[in-house]
């Protein structure tokens, strides 16, 4: 199995998306995960986007990093997220990438955490998660991207915790533009047997995220690499791997480590 891995810009290190992808390859890796911020700050990147495709950048997906998100109870911020993530969805394919990734929601309500009981019904809340994933997953298409829903874990949103759930919403939208992310931190918490919850998603997954039961590099905690990448080679999977966690140390140090070992259980 051939794997693509790509670390989010942020732990690269460098003074330019150039230089990021410089350092990228001497340690092993493929491409540059965006982060993209808000408040104008990803559109009015536009320019060094275009610049760095130009240079041979490879920047497959890019990660939302903003306070409002689709599954926010108030239908402003809504309304802020929806046109947020077109903005992304846009920049992305500009970008020669493919995929703009979001949970439905991050740091808004945990049922695990006090009042525990959320403002909105379940029925409410997928109501509103399918209202936003049809309309991006429209515009996705319009543009040439896909959208790719990320399940977070029950301290972190209350309403999509597992690729299964994730998957459900896929499937009712209907639309190629939208897929499945799996992040392998939060299945750590979620998912019974991460490697199977792979198989069981695999005609929705587009994208992975990376990181290890204690939200560091693989390797630094106890997830079992070995079967999630047998799992993924089962499945067939030919999309990209993504660094979304923390690094215990230097990345000059700590990527290279992760690149064989990944790469030597995808052998």
């Amino acid at each position: 199995m051939t794997i693509k891995l790509a670390a989010q810009e942020h732990l690269l290190p460098g003074d330019s998306l150039e230089e990021k992808f410089e350092f990228a390859q001497s340690v092993g890796f493929d491409g540059i995960e965006l982060r993209g911020f808000g408040d104008g700050v990803f559109a009015g990147r536009a320019a060094e986007l275009a610049a760095a495709r130009a240079a041979g950048v490879v920047m497959p997906t890019v990660c939302v990093a903003y306070d409002r998100f689709i599954g926010d109870f108030d239908a402003d911020r809504r309304r802020q997220a929806r046109e947020h993530m077109k903005v992304l969805l846009e920049g992305i394919a500009a970008a020669g990438g493919f995929g703009a990734i979001t949970p439905a929601a991050f740091g808004l309500f945990s049922r695990k955490l006090p009042p525990f009981v959320p403002p909105r019904t379940p029925e409410e809340d997928r109501a509103v998660l399918l209202e936003e994933l049809s309309a991006l997953a429209e515009h996705a298409e319009a543009v040439g991207a896909t959208l790719l829903l990320e399940p977070l874990n029950r301290y972190e949103d209350h309403m999509v915790n597992t690729v299964a759930a994730a998957a459900d919403l896929v499937r009712e939208v209907g639309s190629d533009a939208l897929r499945v992310v799996a992040d392998i931190y939060h299945m750590n918490i979620e998912e019974v047997d991460i490697a199977d919850s792979l198989r069981q998603v695999a005609p929705y997954l587009a994208h992975i995220q990376l990181g290890d039961s204690n939200r560091l590099e693989p390797g630094a905690g106890h997830v079992d690499w070995t079967s999630i990448l047998a799992a993924l080679k089962e499945i067939g999977y030919t999309g990209w791997l993504a660094m979304e966690c923390g690094i215990s140390g230097p990345a000059k140090e700590v990527l290279p480590a992760v690149s064989a070992l990944l790469k030597r259980d995808a052998e």
